[in-house]
């Protein structure tokens, strides 16, 4: 059973780096043919796909966020991270990590990320 966890902080200051980690266990992020994503759901809004890590490592984004966003990988950990920069009250929202792009078949729980001062 694949299990993803997401850490990092719940408040960050408009303009800051947004930082957030997807550890995976029961299986590695490494795997053919195996996407992991990041998504999120701003208060009273919809899940919002922000971009994803291929097994190769290569990355893809969305494009409304692909000026701000970078996501990355620690294989020997067998985590990927979230990173977003220029932060602003916009931002605020409930962060999950995902299996996947189109499926999406396995979740973590979610992290609730603040953006003010």
């Amino acid at each position: 059973q694949v299990q993803l966890q997401e850490s990092g902080p719940g408040l960050v200051k408009p303009s800051q780096t947004l930082s957030l980690t997807c550890t995976v266990s029961g299986g590695s992020i490494t795997t053919n043919y195996y996407y992991w994503s990041w998504i999120r759901q701003p208060p009273g809004k919809g899940l919002e796909w922000m971009g994803a890590i291929a097994y190769s490592g290569s990355t893809y984004y969305s494009p409304s966020l692909k000026s701000r966003t970078s996501i990355s990988r620690d294989t020997s950990k067998n985590q990927f991270t979230l990173q977003l920069s220029s932060v602003t009250p916009e931002d605020t929202a409930v962060y999950y990590c995902a299996r996947d792009i189109a499926t999406l078949d396995y979740w973590g729980q979610g992290t609730q990320v603040t953006v003010s001062s």
